[in-house]
């Protein structure tokens, strides 16, 4: 079944496939006894996402098209569903509201030509502006190097947060992906605006495609989680690196932030200084933000 096979098919219904489609076994239950199906029940499913097997049946009977960011969040992480499914979801969920989704992320701020020359000035340093729904606007071509292994500028990754907390290959990049986790998300809510609907819609959306990773973060106070200290990467060809990330606020506001990425340790300023120099051009990856 193809993706737009199943955005095809209603809310209901991918649930129900879903749960089908899960072994007991796969998600840490005895097989117990006759089945209709392999997959699992939906008191099995209720249990494991924590809402009632009435609710639930309502939800797949279609007779309740409204479920929270939250409950398909729960689901999705019952049901052990993948990136991809995941996104399916989230769209058939909204399109049970009668509101379309937008997976591109927020608009992007627009960027200043002052502050688009400091991150010039910036090179060879890592460094990256972004906007306070972590929206990568720009960024050096050792930031690029650096991170882009761990899907941070993917175009299916449209904030940090989506790459940090969807994207595999970031817990490979990052030996810290807890530390690293708390920081991006706890940025979120530094740059959050009470009532604002692109950050509601942001905030949905991870909830449905990063699941418990993003809600339990969210729900914490931002005060336990600071900007200090040395961060780990292992990158796929410079090996082991420390860096201390620092944050600028240009111009004293709190719409756009500038990452600099500096070295902690003398191997790691070298391996740096030889990942700047494969790639001497500054790349603005949100061109039209000018």
């Amino acid at each position: 079944m193809t993706d737009g096979d199943r955005i095809d098919r209603d809310l209901g219904a991918l649930l129900r496939a879903y749960r089908e489609a899960v072994r007991p076994g796969d998600v840490g239950m005895p097989p117990g006894g006759r089945r209709r199906t392999p997959g699992l029940r939906r008191a099995e499913l209720a249990v494991l996402a924590g809402v009632s097997v009435e609710y639930l049946t309502r939800l797949e009977q279609g007779r309740d098209r409204r479920p929270s960011p939250a409950v398909v969040g729960a689901l999705a992480d019952a049901l052990r569903l993948g990136n991809d499914e995941r996104r399916v979801l989230l769209l058939a969920s909204k399109d049970a509201h009668g509101a379309g989704v937008c997976l591109a992320g927020p608009p992007a701020e627009v960027v200043p030509a002052g502050t688009r020359a400091v991150l010039d000035r910036l090179a060879p340093a890592p460094a990256a502006l972004l906007d306070r729904f972590g929206t990568v606007l720009g960024c050096t071509p050792a930031y690029r190097a650096l991170l882009a292994p761990a899907g941070l500028l993917d175009p299916g990754a449209p904030t940090v947060a989506h790459a940090v907390l969807t994207d595999p290959r970031a817990r490979e990049v990052f030996p810290d992906w807890d530390a690293v986790a708390d920081r991006v998300v706890a940025d979120l809510q530094r740059g959050s605006v009470p009532s604002d609907p692109a950050l509601g819609e942001l905030v949905d959306a991870l909830t449905v495609l990063a699941g418990a990773a993003f809600t339990e973060r969210w729900a914490r106070p931002v005060a336990d989680r600071g900007r200090d200290g040395v961060l780990r990467l292992a990158h796929p060809t410079a090996g082991p690196l420390r860096v201390e990330p620092q944050v600028l606020v240009p111009g004293g506001g709190d719409q756009l932030r500038i990452e600099v990425w500096l070295p902690a340790d003398p191997a790691t300023e070298r391996a740096l200084d030889d990942l700047a120099a494969g790639d001497r051009t500054l790349r603005v990856v949100r061109s039209d933000a000018s």
